[in-house]
């Protein structure tokens, strides 16, 4: 206002669609117009007047629905010169430091190799000396991340105007831009191939000419690693290339390594794989459930008991029992007895071997109605076992009293008899 009395020509009221036309024309011609910061902040300023104007503004409706909405029009207007007026500042110091920041990130959380690291230190090197005049400091040598890191501060301590140092700050960017090509350019890890990451990590270093005897070789190399864990389960190269196999080859319907990784684990049972094989017991992966089990660790429970309750998959719950038995904590014994009353009589068979591996006397009770009253020999029989293994007096008494002219179960109550 003027003098508080009467709008001036940038502050006029707007109250019709050629008022706001009129408005956002004039602030295209200043857009145009603008050479500074300070301009261009005018023009928004104008921007943002003419929105909330137009956000009060009682403009007429379409009569028709197929009309154009005169006012949704003019709100087009004021986003496409927003957009306008953002392309048009800068640059600034900040984008410089930011993108730079940027290259910071990939450089850190990149896997590079050993020619990569060479070329990232090229690339590094490059930027340091192109943009050495602006920082006025040499960056003291350390590794690439590092150094520029060091450049990321001297820049933000520089200060750049956006209007008089333009013409810096763009060389700035575009050197940031150079780099990010060399960095783009580096040889990562992710660049090799499976079998060129396997060489780089010395996994075919175990083989000879006399010792492929098996295709691929890479399964060559597996089952030798294997026995040198077999051999000495201190030995943590062998391990630890085993699961580099685990996680580098792929599985699936086409290829059978991932399958014979685990079935050679499962052999072994290192307790060194479970982080990497749990996951995959997770996702349903029979054998690794088995692997899982061989290792024994009851953290896995959470993870498998999961797979015994309900209608699920007939044989991931089989494997699961075995599993959660081998594992042999009394945390699953509830879980596994209420497989007891499965319709599936393998299932039934399987969950009495398992509660006997667990050996937890909660069991006997169960496992003795299930002796007493099951249909199936084989799962009658399976009971009578589990309660040898427990062995209790109450679970020897609880085979002799239950015995039956069944073969099986006559086989397990005379083992209890010399147990006891």
């Amino acid at each position: 206002m003027s003098n508080g009395d009467e709008p001036d020509d940038g502050e006029a009221a707007l109250t019709d669609l050629e008022d706001f036309e009129s408005r956002l024309d004039s602030v295209t011609e200043s857009l145009e117009a603008a050479e500074t910061e300070a301009d261009l902040d005018d023009v928004e300023a104008t921007l943002d007047a003419t929105a909330e104007a137009l956000e009060a503004a009682d403009l007429p409706e379409p009569d028709d629905e197929d009309e154009d909405d005169p006012g949704a029009e003019l709100q087009d207007r004021l986003e496409d010169l927003r957009e306008d007026l953002d392309a048009q500042r800068g640059p600034y110091l900040e984008d410089v430091t930011d993108d730079l920041e940027s290259v910071v990130s990939t450089v850190e959380g990149t896997r590079w190799t050993e020619t990569g690291s060479a070329e990232l230190d090229d690339a590094v090197a490059g930027f340091l000396k192109e943009i050495g005049d602006e920082i006025d400091a040499t960056v003291k040598d350390g590794e690439s991340a590092e150094r520029l890191d060091a450049a990321v501060e001297a820049l933000s301590e520089l200060a750049l105007d956006p209007d008089e140092d333009a013409e810096t700050i763009e060389a700035l960017l575009t050197a940031v831009d150079g780099l990010e090509e060399g960095v783009e350019a580096a040889q990562s890890w992710d660049d090799l191939t499976v079998r060129e990451q396997l060489e780089a990590e010395g996994f075919y270093e175990v083989l000879t000419s006399q010792r492929r005897k098996d295709y691929p070789p890479e399964w060559s190399a597996v089952k030798l690693y294997e026995k040198r864990y077999q051999h000495d389960r201190s030995d943590e190269e062998a391990i630890e290339m085993i699961l580099l196999a685990l996680e580098k080859l792929p599985g699936g319907k086409d290829h059978f390594m991932e399958e014979n990784v685990l079935e050679s684990l499962a052999r072994i049972a290192p307790p060194e794989a479970l982080e990497d094989v749990l996951p995959m017991a997770g996702k349903r992966n029979e054998k690794a459930i088995r692997v899982v089990g061989k290792i024994g660790d009851p953290e896995a429970l959470d993870t498998l008991l999961d797979f015994i309750d309900g209608d699920g998959d007939r044989s991931l719950q089989l494997e699961t029992l075995r599993a959660v038995g081998a594992i042999g904590s009394d945390e699953a014994t509830q879980t596994v007895a209420n497989r007891l009353a499965a319709e599936d009589a393998e299932i039934r068979s399987a969950a009495a071997r398992a509660l006997g591996r667990i050996g937890d006397t909660r069991a006997v009770e169960p496992l003795s109605d299930v002796l007493a009253d099951d249909s199936e020999e084989s799962v009658r029989a399976s009971a009578a076992w589990a309660l040898v293994q427990i062995g209790t007096e109450r679970a020897f008494e609880a085979i002799e009293t239950n015995a039956d002219g069944s073969y099986l179960v006559q086989v397990e109550a005379e083992k209890a008899v010399l147990s006891s």
